[in-house]
């Protein structure tokens, strides 16, 4: 599988991705003698820790271990995790490999790119949704009670190593979350991506080598290209962010950790297709082909009951993607037509929520 690059200007990196990446020599080649940390949870750290030293060759690294769960994803944790960088005596040459899901992407790249005003990070991706999406990018951060990553910065890796070998560990659960996100490249810019995700659900399902290393390929293209032409999501970059705000609202009011991310994401991205059927920008259709392919993938496509529409909007107005206290939302005009709407009617919004509800 060949190698994708993300261009930022003068500065690349590469987005390694083949069968066995983890075993291989290439990574101990690409540290040197470089001193190293690595960041893990409780149950990535079991199955890959040991692996990963051998593949770097270095039998006494030092690995911190996080305990599983986004609801560790915290400023307190984060400090824990920079006191542990100091204990080490991690230096402006040091390398954090991050391996392990989104959460430990997120934690491990806000405090690389806030440990002495910046070191070198290695993304090591052993989600599905994390080697599709939060891998890639720079985007790090971590969650306040108030809202989903809203304390973070742009950090880019200096690599990504995916091998989709090791998602063979994966629970389902998580693995069709990560579909989500593969999803959503075909929603938002790709018709033909989602063609194909339609007619190669099945495969997919199955873990077929074929189709999931052309799905994560065809993602991570996507993503490095759009990363490139907006490294900082001052335009088209906010794109990605389709059922995000609906869906980083749910994860807040039924608590981190009820809905994993992907199904969030899933339900959110139905009902921003949904409100933009009724506002007149999209076809129901269209909406209907969404719900159906993420239904075939085992995903939640409606909104979780006892919520509130007023407690729904009050978090889309913390979402990062706000401004002025305007709610901003990536609505559609039909598959592969995704755009932002910067300011949207509340009232409609509210309106739109109860009757799902």
């Amino acid at each position: 599988m060949p190698d994708i690059e993300v261009a930022l200007g003068a500065r690349r990196y590469t987005i390694h991705l083949q069968h066995g990446l983890l075993d291989s020599k290439l990574l101990a080649q690409t540290l040197g003698s470089k001193p190293v940390l690595i960041v893990s949870d409780s149950h990535v750290a079991p199955l890959y820790a040991a692996r990963l030293k051998q593949a770097i060759g270095r039998s006494e690294c030092p690995v911190w271990v996080l305990p599983a769960g986004e609801q560790e994803k915290t400023l307190a944790r984060y400090c824990e995790l920079l006191n542990t960088m100091a204990e080490h005596n991690l230096t402006r040459d040091s390398v954090i490999l991050a391996l392990g899901g989104g959460v430990i992407g997120d934690l491990a790249g806000f405090a690389a790119a806030s440990y002495m005003r910046g070191i070198a990070l290695l993304q090591i991706p052993t989600t599905l949704l994390a080697m599709v999406d939060s891998s890639v990018g720079g985007k790090t951060a971590v969650d306040l009670p108030a809202g989903k990553n809203l304390a973070g910065a742009f950090h880019q890796p200096s690599a990504v190593w995916i091998d989709p070998g090791v998602l063979h560990t994966l629970p389902e659960r998580e693995y069709r979350a990560g579909l989500a996100e593969i999803v959503k490249y075909g929603a938002i810019a790709d018709p033909e991506f989602f063609a194909w995700l339609e007619h190669n659900a099945d495969a997919l399902l199955q873990h077929q080598p074929e189709a999931l290393l052309y799905a994560i390929e065809h993602s991570c293209r996507q993503k490095a290209g759009i990363v490139a032409r907006d490294e900082t999501e001052q335009g088209e970059r906010a794109l990605l962010n389709f059922g995000h705000t609906f869906g980083h609202a749910l994860e807040v009011l039924m608590g981190f950790g009820t809905l994993v991310h992907g199904e969030a994401v899933a339900i959110g991205m139905v009902l921003a297709a949904d409100f933009s059927a009724g506002q007149g920008l999209a076809s129901e259709a269209d909406g209907q082909r969404l719900r159906r392919l993420l239904q075939t993938f085992g995903l939640p496509v409606t909104l979780p009951g006892g919520l509130s529409p007023a407690d729904i909007l009050s978090r889309m107005r913390l979402d990062k993607k706000a401004r002025s206290n305007h709610i901003r939302l990536i609505l559609w005009r039909g598959i592969g037509q995704a755009f932002l709407a910067e300011q949207n009617d509340e009232l409609a919004l509210r309106q739109f929520l109860e009757a799902c509800a």
